[in-house]
């Protein structure tokens, strides 16, 4: 048996050993809204894999440049790595506006969800799901405590706060490297125009070896979130299912039982129930 609050065993009788909440403690607060986030997560955790794989096949297509281009190369061997990098890039943000999209709405959906979690911390408002990437400077921290505010109240495991940290400085570390490799390629490629140098395979080897660090921190950032992002979901999903399937049945010789299984099926009340034919003598039998 586990605590439908956070998810531990909790076979012991009373409180939960984890949490420390009641059993008797419903899982859902009656009359709050709760939102579907297994589909909508495993979307945006492919998208954030998807997105991961293009950037670093956009990081490292300078290295593959250079070890599958032979000595002295072709007419075309100074277009041939533009060519494909450009492609390659507006695929890479095709995808990641895509996934940007689907990130935040699963955010959205598992904070709004927290709201219906009893016994939930709430720090900041549903809407800073999405607001919060948009802020300036607030962007730094505001998606991060988000995320942590979900996790806390959804699944609190230390490992998932873990992840969620090396999510962030991850991240964050990903976007300093990328603006700081795209700056210095930039102002290579102005420095050798304005020499009338073409790129040549040191160009492209330094460039490969830039992009590694901002490749590498991209990587750790898309495993750690799909991690959170799928275990979220489906301990947001099976508390929502569970609530759901849970009728409580009361009767007048004891307190309410727990149905673990589908819910009784409900006869249509606009269908007149038959009528039993009285006995002799009226109604009461008599």
């Amino acid at each position: 048996m586990h605590c439908q609050t956070c998810g531990a065993d909790s076979s012991t009788v009373g409180a939960c050993p984890r949490c420390g909440v009641s059993p008797d403690r419903p899982a859902l607060s009656p009359g709050m809204p709760t939102f579907a986030v297994h589909g909508i997560g495993l979307a945006a955790a492919v998208g954030v894999g998807l997105t991961a794989l293009l950037y670093t096949l956009v990081a490292l297509a300078p290295a593959l440049y250079v070890l599958l281009t032979p000595p002295g190369g072709g007419p075309d061997r100074e277009q041939t790595p533009l060519v494909t990098e450009g492609l390659l890039s507006l695929l890479y943000t095709v995808v990641f506006l895509v996934t940007a999209v689907l990130v935040m709405v699963w955010m959205f959906r598992a904070r709004k969800n927290t709201d219906a979690f009893p016994g939930g911390r709430k720090v900041l408002a549903p809407h800073w799901a999405i607001t919060g990437w948009w802020v300036p400077v607030a962007s730094l921290a505001v998606p991060c405590v988000v995320m942590v505010g979900i996790v806390r109240d959804s699944l609190d495991r230390v490992w998932l706060r873990v992840l969620v940290a090396v999510w962030w400085v991850a991240w964050l570390a990903f976007g300093v490297a990328d603006l700081v490799t795209s700056l210095t390629e930039v102002g290579d490629r102005v420095r050798r125009a304005e020499q009338g140098l073409a790129p040549d395979l040191d160009h492209y080897r330094d460039a490969a070896l830039r992009n590694s660090l901002p490749a590498l921190a991209c990587l750790v950032a898309a495993a750690a979130l799909v991690a959170v992002v799928l275990r979220i979901s489906a301990a947001q999903q099976a508390r929502i299912d569970g609530a759901a399937w849970r009728v409580a049945l009361l009767s007048s010789s004891g307190p309410a039982q727990l149905v673990t299984g589908p819910p009784p099926r409900v006869a249509d009340p606009t269908v007149a129930s038959p009528q039993v034919p009285p006995g002799p003598g009226g109604t009461i039998g008599a």
